[in-house]
């Protein structure tokens, strides 16, 4: 059975690249367009790893991996944030809400993949 991976972004076109490449290495893949969205699809489906934007509207991707954490059924699930931002305050920050890799756009699809490899 294949892992599934919940991807997190405001921009379409971005989660299609993300999508393509992870389906490409044979994940399931569910996204969701902001932070509350993607609230909405933890559900109690079996979610191996979630990879997140930060900057978003209605919820941004650190308040969303806050909220993840405090999920029974996803306290443990790991975190790749996936942004723009390469500010060293702003890792920390996802860090101390739990995310477990962060990876700066614009990025290699090959990076990604092995990111992933590591945390499912």
């Amino acid at each position: 059975m294949s892992k599934t991976i919940l991807i997190v972004d405001d921009s379409a076109s971005i989660r299609q690249v993300v999508s393509m490449t992870l389906k490409g290495a044979g994940y399931e893949v569910i996204t969701a367009n902001d932070g509350k969205d993607a609230l909405t699809k933890l559900d109690g489906t079996k979610i191996h790893l979630i990879i997140s934007d930060v900057n978003m509207p209605n919820m941004d991707g650190i308040s969303m991996v806050k909220e993840v954490k405090k999920l029974a059924s996803y306290k443990f699930t790991p975190i790749i944030m996936l942004t723009t931002e390469g500010a060293d305050d702003k890792k920390q920050q996802g860090k101390d809400a739990g995310a477990k890799a962060w990876i700066v756009k614009p990025f290699q699809p090959a990076q990604m993949l092995q990111a992933v490899s590591m945390l499912v």
